[in-house]
């Protein structure tokens, strides 16, 4: 194995192998119904055979499959604890690693990006690399300056083979929508798709990382490592280290869960306020906990970001007609939440809605930004995801009529993410303090208006 896609032949055949395994393991439920076991208990261990071979396979393959295989790890929280658990260890495995490109192909993008005498730029250059993701991996170095250092160095042919895998499980994206309950699959991979090329650029990578570590260079909370260098397929930034967040998310104390999780939130709704740009790759291999001074306990945590490939570019920060909404939502405005969402294209001109009921299907989904203080619990994503999912329910319903408009499907997707991290956390986090302060829209009229007469 030389690169990626290794042969696309192989690749082709080991995803062609998920939905015949699928259609097998539904004529083996379909069987034991019929020997006499209830739907539901045939239905979890369908769901979870195929979790397990979709997330063998997946980690086993970079590109689109991996690519894949992390954007769903942060939704096992919706999954039966029957059905997560025995494979969260694999999800895990899957957000931090994946197996390692040969030595001499890395030398060889090295040599050809950065020139033959490549070696002069690194005072040091571990050969084994530190990370791997979908479509490159680290390596920790020593920069020319002595400045430690990460060279993120892309896969030969990984634009070809995530587009050919994500083509290949666009495919049977049906199938694998039983592993997360009240989720389509086939609009994510859609979108995996349209941003390819996008990922693959690491100077637009380049461009966000800078913006983002220029605003957070002098925050007490928020981490960013500045960009070294960068070319055609290689990426020097800044080192840093930490402790993952895949490792706070199994091991870590009650205070790091929580820190980490109210930081996350932080992130996600002041970056976009503060730099126009939205981090769109929320799951915990690109998080680090980094530890202050132990006297400050705690609150002297800060949250390490890494790898900007992907980030949805929003000059005005997130749309205030979300923070409107969400507000309103609260006190119980439910035609003035109705006519705001139809005029944002949630609900579409042909389609007519009772205002209650759309209300009473949003008050569970935002019950976190009712509280001072909100416990994220797998348990409480499983309510939600149960009841968007069970087809007789009146919210699975409702649901079915509701439009997401392309403006917002990127901006859906990492809300739910990071929903979804916070509870593989179960952190307490003060959401409502985050919404506040860095979401347009939520904070009460009059308190605007006094921050800006101040």
């Amino acid at each position: 194995m030389s690169d990626l896609p290794r042969k696309a032949v192989t690749r082709t055949a080991k995803l062609a192998a998920l939905p015949l395994g699928i259609a097998g393991r539904a004529t083996w439920g379909l069987g034991k119904r019929i020997g006499g076991r209830s739907a539901e208990l045939v239905a979890r261990e369908l769901q979870q055979r195929t979790a397990d071979q979709l997330f063998r396979v997946l980690g086993e393959l970079k590109g689109g499959a991996m690519k894949l295989g992390q954007a769903l790890s942060v939704f096992e929280s919706a999954l039966p604890e029957e059905v997560g658990g025995p494979y969260r260890a694999a999800l895990t495995k899957l957000q931090e690693a994946a197996p390692p490109m040969p030595t001499r192909t890395v030398h060889a993008v090295l040599a050809e990006r950065l020139g033959e005498r490549w070696r002069d730029l690194f005072l040091e250059f571990e050969d084994k690399p530190a990370a791997a993701a979908s479509i490159g991996q680290v390596h920790r170095a020593v920069w020319h300056d002595g400045r430690e250092v990460a060279v993120k160095v892309q896969y030969p042919g990984a634009g070809e083979a995530l587009l050919s895998d994500l083509a290949q499980l666009s495919r049977f994206a049906r199938l694998l929508g039983p592993l997360v309950p009240g989720m389509d699959v086939k609009p994510l991979i859609t979108e995996l798709r349209d941003r390819v090329s996008e990922e693959l650029d690491y100077a637009l990578e380049a461009e966000a990382q800078r913006k983002h570590a220029e605003e957070f260079a002098d925050d007490p909370h928020v981490v960013v490592p500045d960009v070294v260098h960068q070319s055609d397929q290689v990426l020097v930034t800044e080192w840093m280290d930490g402790i993952p967040l895949s490792e706070i998310v199994t091991d870590g104390t009650e205070e790091q869960r929580d820190r980490a999780g109210q930081l996350l939130a932080r992130f996600l709704f002041s970056g976009p306020a503060r730099t126009g740009l939205l981090h769109a790759d929320p799951h915990p291999g690109n998080f680090r906990l980094l530890p202050g001074p132990a006297e400050d306990g705690p609150e002297s945590w800060r949250l390490g970001v890494l790898d900007f490939g992907t980030v949805d570019r929003l000059p005005g920060g997130l749309p205030a007609t979300i923070g409107t909404c969400l507000r309103m939502t609260l006190t119980g405005e439910a035609e003035t939440v109705y006519e705001l969402l139809r005029a944002e294209g949630f609900v579409r001109e042909s389609v007519a809605l009772d205002p209650d009921a759309v209300l009473e299907y949003l008050l569970p989904i935002i019950e976190p930004a009712e509280v001072d203080a909100f416990v994220f619990t797998r348990a409480w994503l499983r309510a939600q995801a149960a009841r968007i999912a069970d087809p007789r329910s009146p919210a699975h319903q409702l649901g079915k009529q509701l439009n997401l408009p392309p403006s917002y499907l990127l901006i859906h997707r990492v809300t739910l993410s990071t929903i979804g991290v916070l509870c593989q956390l179960n952190a307490t986090v003060r959401l409502r303090d985050e919404l506040t302060e860095w979401l347009p829209g939520f904070a009460p009229e009059e308190e605007t208006a006094g921050e800006e007469t101040d």
